[in-house]
């Protein structure tokens, strides 16, 4: 069992576990993930590790909540405890000093985006950060992320916070201006990343995204994570999660996280018509007695 230390929401829907993990921690490096498994009859998930202290002996994992599993995790509290957390996943970061790096975080994928951010400041690179979200409230992780960049914008898509656009709108005015990027990391929604490949290939800049498919073992032995990269296929989870953006089939790996959708959907009523079940149940009835008003 891996006990949560600290459970914090940080936007709506948004949550920041502390998680006691030291075996996980001392091998963890930026870029890697975990896959965890809540009891002993829920799915697994994939989630990035946000951080690690080896010292302490702790994990940190932002979770959106979106299918029956992430809601059920944050529901969770301090002092809780998750069944199954394996790790580290995945090949770490490449890390080198590149020269300018531009990294671009939708949502909640600036907490995937973050360690390797920080890695990338260590190595000696400039670091450019373009946070975006649908309003104000989805903009994750601003202050952790100004603190290890030289520069930070903020766009919102209905301009509620930061510039009104789309973090490729920052992006395509930070590739026409003088400065040399070498390098722009992207992780967030797959019509995000694709778009950003779409901008950085014309121009022959080198571009790595993180993918999250749909992943069951975490081993490459299921084959669910399957992508196809460079008209090849790559599993995610042990060839992964970073790709070259300019090799990955987005067609491809949208096509695949859609096949369990309605699956998922069902799953995510299901559970919470009998989270409503539970409350109508618990609900104290009113007695009237001799005729009287409540």
């Amino acid at each position: 069992m891996f006990r949560i230390l600290k459970a914090t929401l940080i936007a709506p829907g948004i949550k920041r576990f502390l998680i006691e993990a030291p075996r996980i921690a001392r091998k963890h490096e930026a870029g890697q993930f975990i896959i965890l498994r809540l009891d002993d009859h829920g799915e697994r998930i994939p989630l990035t590790i946000e951080s690690s202290d080896s010292e302490h002996g702790t994990i940190s994992l932002v979770v959106q909540a979106v299918g029956k599993t992430t809601h059920q995790l944050n529901a969770l509290k301090e002092g809780d405890a998750i069944r199954d957390v394996v790790g580290p996943l995945g090949k770490p970061s490449i890390i080198k000093n590149f020269g300018t790096v531009v990294i671009v975080g939708g949502g909640v994928g600036t907490a995937l985006a973050y360690p390797t951010t920080v890695a990338l400041k260590r190595a000696g690179n400039r670091i450019l950060t373009i946070l975006g979200g649908r309003n104000r409230d989805l903009v994750i992780l601003e202050a952790e992320m100004r603190a290890t960049s030289d520069a930070l914008f903020v766009t919102t898509d209905d301009g509620s916070y930061g510039e009104k656009g789309l973090v490729t709108d920052k992006l395509r005015e930070l590739l026409a201006s003088a400065e040399t990027i070498r390098m722009v990391l992207a992780v967030g929604p797959v019509p995000m990343m694709k778009a950003v490949a779409d901008l950085t290939r014309e121009r022959g800049i080198h571009t790595v995204v993180s993918l999250n498919p749909i992943m069951i073992d975490g081993t490459g032995m299921c084959g669910g994570c399957r992508v196809l990269v460079g008209g090849n296929s790559q599993f995610a989870c042990v060839d992964g999660p970073e790709f070259d953006a300019h090799d990955v089939n987005f067609d491809v790996l949208t096509q695949r996280n859609r096949m369990y959708r309605e699956a998922e959907k069902r799953s995510l009523e299901a559970y919470q018509q009998a989270l409503q079940d539970k409350r109508d149940s618990q609900e104290p009835s009113i007695c009237l007695v001799g005729g009287g008003k409540p």
